[in-house]
């Protein structure tokens, strides 16, 4: 089927598998996790990585839309499970850009400011949603 052909290659990322990150002082996070804090920690983006992930992202939304085009019209299952696997796997490369960038970026700034034990705690949570 050409459509899903389309699709697996569209998934595909076109970037290199290392990531260098530049970050500035105009972006903040509030922790929004249930049962935390509401503090807010010097969590910041450069533009770039902004960039690349919100393209990523905007990607997987395409890639998403493609896979329910396929559901009604009435494609070959293993076709659409092929294209549902390789959004999990987008969506799992984008999961380990951001966790890469928040060990590199807020957990090693937080160690500096001191308050590492509530960076690690945060995390440890996170990942407790994330995996399985």
């Amino acid at each position: 089927m050409n459509g899903s052909n389309r699709l697996a290659d569209e998934s595909l990322p076109s970037q290199p598998a290392e990531y260098t990150h530049h970050h500035d002082l105009n972006h903040q996070h509030t922790d929004h996790t249930s049962g935390q804090t509401d503090s807010v920690h010097p969590h910041v983006h450069s533009e770039e990585s902004l960039r690349r992930i919100i393209n990523r992202l905007s990607r997987i939304e395409g890639h998403v839309r493609g896979i329910k085009t396929m559901v009604q019209q009435n494609s070959p299952c293993p076709d659409v499970l092929l294209q549902i696997a390789a959004v999990r796997g987008a969506i799992d490369k984008v999961a380990r850009i951001v966790l890469d960038e928040h060990l590199t970026e807020c957990i090693a700034r937080a160690s500096k400011n001191g308050n590492i034990d509530v960076e690690i705690e945060q995390l440890k949570a996170a990942l407790d949603r994330f995996l399985p």
